[in-house]
């Protein structure tokens, strides 16, 4: 065998690169010449391991992924993140917050105003709400079942004891110091969430530092600056306060390396509690509301 050959014959070894071509490629082996003469045992072997891994990847795509990926990603993405033709529905919060009976009347009506056809004919009453819960994947939505954690607990954890909500905001409730988790969360996978919980010093965004401000009489002010220009900065403190300074009357001003959040929350909550919240905050970033008839007419 050729050289050539082989190398084609590896090639279909990897199924997730080259999808149907993969197949393609091997049903031209058996027209180019008869296959027992001009493949080797080895080369064989190469390309039956190939095909019974295509077929097992096939195979192992969630419910209405290959829908999704055939029909839907040339205009939304492959991540659902939006593309030259149609819009984010992957990470959008609008798209997000709709129910699963508003998606799949969309799936199947399409939205004519926006240009999006409907697919009622192509899918049944059973693939409908397959491709919207692929959608759900792409969203984040199953992540929290992956977890296993206990989504009601986290919520107590973050409103109560962790203390979590008197920085940090979700769904509309919680403090204005740290950055709102309704947004974060949306984009940001659970082993990004734990991370950022377990060790909020790594990666800090200089921006996100604490900052300690004293002023010429000796007084210290702990917080995030929010604005700042040549003469003057505008900070927040940790009780939710907001303090004007002229630069002129401010003794020191001491950038942290540290985050405000506490960097203990792996030993104070346990892996489970932080499960928890993880979980809550998974499941609260998305608050179901229903489109009104116009909205998918």
């Amino acid at each position: 065998m050729s050289s050539e050959h082989e190398q084609l014959a590896l090639l279909l070894w990897y199924p997730q690169a080259f999808g149907c071509v993969a197949t393609a490629i091997a049903l031209c082996f058996r027209d180019i010449a008869p296959l027992p003469n001009m493949l080797s045992s080895r080369s064989l072997l190469f390309a039956f391991l190939a095909l019974v891994s295509f077929g097992l990847c096939a195979a192992a795509q969630q419910p209405g992924q290959q829908f999704f990926s055939s029909a839907c990603a040339s205009c939304h993405g492959l991540d659902g993140r939006g593309g030259e033709h149609a819009p984010n529905i992957a990470t959008d919060a609008n798209v997000q917050a709709l129910t699963d009976r508003d998606l799949v009347r969309i799936v199947r009506n399409g939205i004519p105003s926006a240009g999006m056809p409907g697919f009622g004919s192509s899918l049944d009453e059973a693939q409908l709400p397959a491709v919207v819960q692929y959608l759900r994947t792409l969203q984040g939505q199953r992540k929290a079942v992956l977890i296993g954690g206990n989504a009601e607990h986290g919520r107590k954890l973050f409103f109560g004891s962790a203390q979590c909500s008197s920085c940090h905001m979700i769904g509309g409730r919680g403090g204005f110091l740290g950055a709102d988790l309704s947004s974060y969360v949306s984009g940001h996978g659970p082993d990004e969430i734990r991370e950022a919980i377990v060790d909020p010093n790594k990666n800090l965004d200089p921006r996100h530092g604490a900052v300690v401000v004293t002023s010429r009489d000796g007084t210290k002010y702990t917080g995030m600056i929010r604005n700042e220009d040549n003469f003057s900065l505008q900070m927040q403190t940790d009780d939710g306060a907001f303090h004007f300074f002229d630069k002129s009357a401010v003794a020191r001003i001491e950038h942290s390396a540290r985050s405000l959040m506490p960097a203990d929350y792996e030993s104070k909550l346990g892996k489970q509690g932080v499960d928890d919240v993880i979980v809550f905050l998974l499941k609260a970033s998305v608050q179901p509301r229903s489109l009104h008839k116009d909205e998918v007419e």
